[in-house]
Parts: structure tokens; C-alpha cells; sequence
């Protein structure tokens, strides 16, 4: 069983990296292995909509990180996506690159135990960490909770070291997906989808 941490800062090492690499002691503590996915400095390319992913099973693009995430988390058992908040939103860099890879992968998705951790110095953690949730809400993907919203606060490493309640909830959310995804694991099937699917249109009163 593999968990798959997605490090959406620019930065290495930094606060993102700190809050994601507690959840991973709790995970491999509770026997799951762990894995951290840096998306790094280097630009990642926006959705243009184009719609080829649907015939190709992947994104147009192979010049960056999208294809080769998509494989990553659906290989993994579970999901957890990490950002710095900017501007009370997630990392611009890391939103682009997500885009692609759930519309064009988010099948591969359906009943992931996932969850998004969210850093920021002071303020504009619930809007950032709302807007990674809805990644996972729209493709059937499990939201792991923990003991309150999932983030941390601090300006350096060192300071998320010292947000201890912080670095508690990263510790729960770790210990509750690895109990989630062992309880997959176990062999209770997921719900069947219903025959049809709609989409809701109001053209001709429909």
C-alpha cells in the first residue's frame, strides 16, 4: 500500500515539504509506504481545453510533470496534495498542473482516499484548502478528514516546526488514511454507478 505526496511548492524543502513529511511519518508508522512528488520551479502548462486527452488517455502534452503524475497517483492507494497559500489560493503552477491531470486522468481517480494540506504564514488557508478539495469531490475520491481543517502556519520550516497543533493534525490525517485505505483494502467493493449519467441542461426546457 503506497500513498503519494504532491510537494505543490516551488520550494524543496520548505514549509510545504515540512506539513507533507509529518503526514508521511504518521502513514509509514501505520505501514504505508510514502512517496513525495515535487513539482519543483519549472513552469507547468495551463489546460487549453483541446479535448484530445479523451481519445489519447492522457494529456497532448508530454513536455511536463501532468502524464507523468497522472501515473504516479493512479498507481498510488491514496492522494495528498500539498500547497503554500498565495493570495489566499493554492500555488498558481500547482492549479495548472492539476487541472490536466484530473481532466484527463480522473477516472483512474474514482474511490482514491485523498486529501490537500495548505501552509500559509497567517490567513487564506480555508479558501486555498476548499479550492484543492474540490479536485477530489468531483471524481469520487474519498476525502480523508482529520482532527480540523488540514493546515499548518508558518513563515520558514522552523516555524511550522513550532505549530504543534498544526503538525498534530498533519499526524491524524495521516493515521486516518492509512485506516481508510486499509479498510478498502479489505474488500468491501465500492457503490455501483447508476446506468445513466446525467448532466443537466436547460436548453429545449429540458
Amino acid at each position: 500500500m503506497k500513498v503519494i505526496l504532491v510537494n505543490g511548492s516551488p520550494k524543496k524543502e520548505g514549509c510545504t515539504y515540512t506539513a507533507l513529511t509529518e503526514v508521511a511519518s504518521s502513514l509509514e508508522a501505520s505501514g504505508i509506504e510514502t512517496e513525495i512528488f515535487q513539482i519543483g520551479k519549472e513552469p507547468q502548462r495551463g489546460c487549453l481545453g483541446c479535448g484530445k486527452c479523451r481519445e489519447l488517455k492522457k494529456c497532448v502534452f508530454d513536455g511536463d510533470l501532468c502524464n507523468e503524475l497522472a501515473e504516479n497517483m493512479k498507481a498510488a492507494d491514496g492522494v495528498v496534495i500539498g500547497s503554500p497559500v498565495y493570495y489566499a489560493g493554492p500555488n498558481g503552477a500547482l492549479c495548472a498542473l492539476l487541472d490536466r491531470v484530473f481532466f484527463s486522468s480522473s477516472s483512474n481517480f474514482k474511490h482514491k482516499p485523498a486529501a490537500s494540506v495548505v501552509v500559509c504564514r497567517r490567513g487564506g488557508a480555508s479558501s486555498a484548502f476548499d479550492r484543492l478539495n474540490k479536485y477530489f469531490t468531483i471524481s469520487q475520491m474519498p476525502v480523508v478528514s482529520s482532527q480540523y481543517w488540514n493546515a499548518v502556519h508558518g513563515f520558514t520550516p522552523d516555524d511550522v516546526r513550532l505549530d504543534l497543533e498544526g503538525l498534530q493534525i498533519m499526524r491524524t490525517l495521516g493515521r486516518n488514511m492509512a485506516w481508510l485505505i486499509k479498510n478498502i483494502k479489505s474488500g468491501n467493493p465500492p457503490p455501483e454507478p447508476e446506468a445513466t449519467r446525467y448532466m443537466t441542461s436547460f436548453h429545449d426546457g429540458k
